[in-house]
């Protein structure tokens, strides 16, 4: 099945039954959804950033990351986006990473191990900045992947615009005898 997105669609026009974020003109170059952070004037429809509650079902890739939803991709995938270029990010605790991590990963733990809990790394975006661009394909991992899920879900946030998290983390990494450093 092909997918297309709403608005390359030949007979869209501008404000016409749809919210106006699909205007054609608050669509920025890469397709993703601009969404205005003042009042934005479309044919007299006005919106705001705090006003909008409309969020598209996004099936591409870029739609998604518009609306702070991280793509997910199976262990496989995301070793081939490793050998293509992208950089693994290991969101694990320090003690986790130095029993074994994928080969070139890089590690900036998301929380860290308190007592008998788990606490937010309150350094986390700035760490991640230090060592990544915003622009940077950035593939996040953890140990099974709640805390990458989060991290991702934050980057995203944070205006990183290519993230990709990897769904069954490194357990899943290790059992499809994928490479990996001590």
């Amino acid at each position: 099945m092909e997918t297309t997105s709403l608005v390359s669609l030949p007979n869209f026009t501008c404000c016409s039954s749809l919210p106006p974020v699909l205007c054609r003109q608050n669509i920025n170059c890469r397709g993703l959804f601009s969404l205005p952070a003042k009042r934005q004037q479309c044919n007299n429809i006005s919106v705001s950033r705090k006003s909008l509650d409309f969020r598209p079902k996004a099936s591409l890739r870029r739609n998604l990351e518009a609306v702070g939803v991280p793509t997910s991709v199976p262990v496989r995938v995301a070793h081939e986006l490793l050998q293509a270029g992208h950089r693994y990010l290991d969101v694990r605790t320090p003690e986790e990473f130095s029993a074994g991590h994928a080969s070139g990963a890089i590690n900036i733990p998301y929380m860290y191990r308190v007592g008998s809990g788990m606490s937010k790394n309150p350094k986390f975006l700035e760490q991640v900045s230090s060592q990544f661009g915003r622009y940077d394909e950035i593939i996040v991992g953890c140990q099974s992947g709640k805390r990458s899920m989060m991290a991702a879900t934050e980057l995203l946030a944070a205006g990183f615009t290519t993230i990709t998290d990897i769904a069954g983390g490194f357990a899943a990494w290790k059992q499809n005898g994928l490479p990996t450093e001590p």
